[in-house]
């Protein structure tokens, strides 16, 4: 059968508009969220009562809702961590391992320890900040070397290394630090826990059973400083440069390779603190399967943010929502295969940014032509 209209691609060679983006990206989710109800229909559940559910489950109440901040909180920062990357054009699938070692960099301090037991507590969060950012550092740095010297591809480097940093923890935590014989270290002390809302409980009693910790503060913070180096910065005019037009870059003197150093440092080190916020302010111990996946989850939520540092801290609690709701809905597969299903339609809808889509006409000379 011979349409009267057919789908022409044409390659855009003017910029994309502003709103396009952010509209193929809000539309990745509604088509996301429409497809999963239809094949939840499909094996007998009701679509709507459980679209009900997630929102009671996950945004409902304040308590609920806290809950959804501390799941979104370590996904503020690695989505941060990579979203710098991938504006250098850098595909930093590393964060997990980097996640894993700021969490054991920062665990050091207390584990050792490095400070004496009576320290205060604002140092020993402190320092547990810093050498959970160093950790994470350090395993960016490592990729970073290979791609700035050797030209290494990072995606394979950044994704082994993850494989090394999990196991790295686990020799630790079944063998020289483990509690009884369990896969986690012991508890550290209360002078190593990040403060929550519910250690306020007696001055405000709307606190009580809240966990929300501090750590939400280090990933808002976090989102304005790297807003402020892509959009205020000289480094990072440098860091969009060289993403966009390696070439240029170089023609215009800057030194690309210790700029790759720097950034997958920086990338590494966002998600360490997310590695540490996770074991200060949640769990309170180093333990295995501290992440449930978040340094890959990041990957989605930066390109679902458009690497736009602030909708990184809004797309974030939208999959802490889903890894809230994954706990309690059923069947229980579903806020992963959102999940993916969300990750399909936001790189299928990258199509819309490269070409447009227009109906032509059929006409016989271009009906012969297809």
């Amino acid at each position: 059968m011979n349409l009267p209209f057919r789908l022409q691609l044409e390659k855009r060679s003017e910029d994309v508009p502003k709103w396009l983006p952010v509209l193929t990206a809000l539309g990745s989710v509604v088509l996301a969220f429409i497809v999963s109800g239809i094949v939840l229909a499909s094996i007998g559940g009701d679509p709507l009562k459980a679209g009900q559910f997630f929102f009671d489950a996950t945004f409902g109440s304040w308590p609920v809702f806290a809950d959804t901040l501390v799941k979104a909180t370590p996904l503020i920062m690695v989505g941060l961590a990579c979203s710098i990357a991938f504006k250098m054009k850098l595909w930093n699938i590393g964060a997990e391992g980097q996640f894993y070692l700021g969490a054991f960099f920062a665990s050091l301090v207390v584990l050792i320890p490095i400070v004496p037991p009576e320290t205060p507590k604002g140092i020993v969060i402190g320092l547990m900040v810093i050498m959970g950012m160093l950790g994470g550092a350090l395993w960016g740095f490592i990729p970073g070397f290979l791609k700035a010297k050797y030209q290494v591809n990072e995606i394979i480097t950044t994704l082994m290394l993850n494989y090394i940093a999990i196991f790295w923890n686990n020799f630790w935590i079944f063998d020289q630090w483990s509690d009884a014989g369990f896969q986690m270290t012991p508890q550290f002390d209360k002078v190593a826990w990040l403060p929550r809302l519910a250690d306020y409980a007696k001055e405000v009693k709307a606190f009580s059973g809240i966990t929300l910790h501090l750590g939400v503060v280090f990933g808002i913070v976090a989102a304005v400083i790297v807003w402020w180096i892509m959009d205020r910065s000289q480094w990072g005019y440098e860091i969009k440069l060289i993403g966009d037009n390696p070439n240029a870059a170089k023609y215009a003197g800057l030194n690309i390779a210790r700029n790759i150093i720097l950034v997958m440092m920086f990338s590494g080190a966002l998600a360490g603190l997310a590695g540490m916020s996770e074991v200060t302010g949640v769990v309170h111990r180093l333990q295995e399967r501290i992440s449930p996946g978040y340094g890959f989850t990041g990957i989605i939520v930066a390109w679902l943010a458009k690497l736009n540092p602030f909708a990184v801290i809004v797309v974030s609690i939208l999959f802490g929502a889903l890894i809230v709701a994954g706990r309690e809905i059923q069947p229980s597969g579903l806020s992963n295969m959102l999940q993916g299903i969300i990750l399909f339609f936001l790189i299928s809808s990258d199509v819309l940014l490269r070409y447009k889509i227009s109906f032509v006409r059929a006409t016989p000379k271009t009906e012969a032509a297809v």
